[in-house]
């Protein structure tokens, strides 16, 4: 275990940054953290966690919390596979970026971790991905986004910062409040009446597993500019409905949409939102339409043999955030 570091962290509040900051206390290390609302992340202070008002989206509000880190690990974004103003996209994922890594280089940071994801690489021509994949079109803006975010990340380890960067699959666990548990939950309260895009699916990573990668990738003390998948397991839209059907004790949604049907009533949900500010059913848009009947799929033999990283199976992480609302679950 390497000698006790100071880190900046930002996006600690989040999905995964909830898990990676007592990982992070743990091992000894002083961590501060950057926050929006300050007085909403007390839990974070009593652990002893730093707090730093500031955002990404705001650069002058990055210099101080940055000033003789030792390591940042750059977590902040915006995730969400529908907006009504997608501006918000570019703002955080694209710019965000920029103004972080740019304070960073500036503060002479010793090693930055960039936490991106699988989507980054688009819908690549190399099936399964791998690290070095070509990029291929992109279905959304969260998807174009999260590619843009990690171009200006690059361009700036050409510059001397000195970067590495994790590319997280569909990531699941406990408490999940993003747009796979929000799945979960309909499927498991049988809300979910319809199937779709079946033959299609995604490389899904536990979120416990995710932070544990980006500590590993801070401690290694050779991988600057290595870029390291995370996720193993590869399930298709149906047996991950299937996975959490079994799980749940529900049944599985009873229609199943043909690909162009599917996309037609995301188109026309899409303009209901549109014309009447209602948002659609089950968060079906064509945004969040092309990103399920995209997916990607990827092993992660270099995080597993450069990181030592070990996984936990997804069913064990699909099973713990059953039981974050349904005790029951098996």
């Amino acid at each position: 275990m390497p000698a006790p570091k100071s880190v900046f962290v930002t996006g600690a509040t989040g999905f995964i940054g909830s898990r990676l900051v007592p990982r992070l206390l743990k091992r000894g290390h002083h961590v501060t953290a950057l926050a929006r609302r300050p007085e909403q992340a007390g839990h974070l202070r009593a652990l002893g966690v730093q707090l730093l008002r500031g955002d990404v989206t705001q650069p002058e509000s990055l210099t101080e919390g940055m000033q003789g880190a030792d390591w940042l690990l750059h977590l902040a974004n915006h995730y969400s596979l529908h907006e009504r103003d997608e501006s918000i996209y570019t703002r955080v994922n694209v710019v965000g970026n920029r103004n972080v890594m740019r304070a960073a280089l500036e503060a002479g940071v010793g090693k930055v971790v960039h936490v991106s994801s699988g989507v980054s690489y688009g819908i690549s021509p190399d099936q399964p991905l791998r690290e070095d994949s070509r990029v291929g079109p992109f279905p959304n803006a969260y998807w174009r986004t999260k590619h843009l975010g990690d171009e200006e990340v690059w361009h700036l380890h050409r510059q001397g910062l000195p970067v590495t960067a994790v590319y997280p699959g569909g990531v699941v666990g406990a408490n999940d409040p993003n747009a796979t548990g929000a799945w979960i939950r309909r499927l498991a309260q049988r809300r979910q009446p319809v199937r779709a895009f079946e033959d299609r699916g995604f490389t899904y990573v536990a979120v416990d597993d995710v932070a544990e990668a980006i500590v590993l990738a801070a401690e290694r003390e050779d991988n600057v500019g290595e870029r390291y998948l995370i996720g193993r397991e590869f399930l298709t839209n149906r047996a991950f409905v299937e996975l959490v059907a079994e799980l749940a004790g529900s049944p599985l949604p009873p229609l199943v949409l043909p690909d162009r049907l599917a996309h037609l009533n995301a188109a026309l949900l899409g303009r209901l939102e549109a014309w009447m500010g209602v948002r659609p059913v089950m968060d079906f848009t064509p945004s969040s339409a092309r990103h399920l009947a995209a997916g990607f799929r990827f092993g992660s033999e270099k995080a597993e043999r450069e990181l030592g990283l070990q996984y936990t199976p997804v069913r064990e992480a699909v099973a713990q955030d059953l039981a974050t609302f349904r005790p029951s679950a098996r």
